[in-house]
């Protein structure tokens, strides 16, 4: 082991102590995909929290405000982006209408439909939300360079492109 040594370094050579049979070299990539994992889902979670929201939330209200002006989308089409069956997305809708982050509108378009709005306060939080999300994701990736990050990033993508469809 080098002087940078880390847990999966460590747990990897005892495997290899006693599998020496096997290629542990997956888990050196992965295991530590999911160690950083679990550091991501904390900051990101701590960074909804002060903008008092769930994670939940942040998945509906940031999928509006991607949308740009004037930041309203279909159930169905909130259904794609946040990948939710038709019940749990319409109790998230009803839940954020309660708290006055959302509100629903007739669609124009098609009186029978209905679209889902981001009010002013949904902005706020939601803005609020991607700031402190951007700065602590910057302080996970502080050890890396910019160069690295973007490296990373291609090979991260390059990883799940097979997995996204």
């Amino acid at each position: 082991m080098t002087s940078e040594s880390d847990e999966v370094d460590r747990i990897v050579e005892a495997w290899i102590t006693q599998r020496p049979d096997l290629d542990f070299s997956p888990l050196q990539v992965l295991s530590r995909v999911d160690r950083l994992s679990r550091h991501l889902d904390l900051a990101r979670r701590a960074a909804f929290r002060r903008s008092e929201l769930e994670p939940w939330e942040w998945d509906v209200l940031s999928a509006l405000r991607r949308a740009g002006e004037p930041f309203r989308l279909s159930p169905k089409q909130l259904l794609q982006q946040t990948l939710v069956s038709s019940g749990t997305m319409t109790n998230r809708i009803d839940r954020l209408v309660g708290r006055r982050l959302v509100r629903r509108e007739a669609d124009p378009a098609d009186g029978r439909s209905i679209l889902v709005i981001l009010t002013p306060d949904g902005r706020i939080r939601v803005d609020a939300a991607i700031t402190r999300l951007v700065d602590a994701e910057q302080a996970l990736l502080a050890r890396l360079s910019r160069a690295d990050q973007e490296r990373l990033a291609g090979l991260l993508r390059k990883l799940s492109l097979g997995f996204d469809v």
